[in-house]
């Protein structure tokens, strides 16, 4: 099997909550089932590597966000192709907002994305935050939300989920996340593959699957991400 190659989007800037924690679970349950792997991290100025299977953003303070956002923009063409070409994406909080057309702050400075995903997202004094977890057609997923940023979707995306909590992309319609293709969004930090395996192995099936790879993937013993879950779900905070 030719394995895959994971590309990682500012590792060091785009890192908080934890999320650099989804490229190590994907590295792991294809080490566990000998699958080969490579993971490259792609700095401000980094070339994307042309053979990237799966592509993760996290988010970051506000601050780290500005600094890599020009950059971010740069790509945009590089990233609309990967998206049409059926590359995975994952991309959390920050990543996610950036993704889509474009950021409108609470002071009304419109800050512009790269529109692979139809949606638009406008800062407010309200704050949403704490544990989180959404039912989906992959199960339940379960992460950390601490964002202002309030999403809506457009007709070009549907959501990842329904926010159980009543939190997730906006706090008002209960959708969490934005999936398009092969591309997801979300705000669940924590990071969200650690407490979610079964949504951890549909996207290595997806970057598998691309490659033509037929074979089912090795089942693996989730209990204590699982466990981990579930204690989750039971905290505010």
């Amino acid at each position: 099997m030719k394995g895959l190659t994971l590309a990682h989007l500012y590792p060091h800037e785009m890192n908080i909550y934890g999320d650099t924690g989804n490229v190590l679970v994907l590295r792991k349950r294809l080490e566990w089932r000998g699958i080969p792997v490579r993971v490259v991290p792609v700095a401000v100025g980094d070339e994307l590597p042309r053979d990237t299977d799966i592509l993760l953003g996290g988010g970051g303070q506000d601050a780290a966000q500005g600094d890599i956002g020009a950059d971010f923009v740069t790509r945009g063409s590089a990233l609309r192709a990967m998206a049409d070409d059926g590359v995975v994406m994952l991309a959390i909080c920050g990543s996610y907002q950036l993704l889509g057309h474009e950021f409108i702050t609470k002071d009304g400075e419109h800050i512009a994305g790269v529109s692979v995903l139809d949606v638009v997202t406008k800062g407010s004094d309200h704050r949403l935050i704490g544990n989180n977890h959404v039912e989906t057609e992959w199960g339940t997923l379960v992460g950390f939300e601490n964002h202002s940023g309030l999403t809506e979707l457009g007709a070009g995306t549907t959501a990842l989920g329904r926010a159980a909590t009543g939190r997730g992309n906006n706090g008002s319609d209960l959708t969490e996340g934005a999936v398009r293709g092969n591309v997801f969004g979300t705000y669940l930090h924590g990071p969200v593959l650690a407490k979610s395996p079964g949504f951890a192995d549909e996207l290595l099936r997806r970057a598998l699957s691309r490659q033509g790879a037929s074979q089912a993937l090795e089942p693996l013993d989730d209990s204590l991400a699982l466990a981990a879950a579930k204690v989750a779900v039971g905290r505010p905070r």
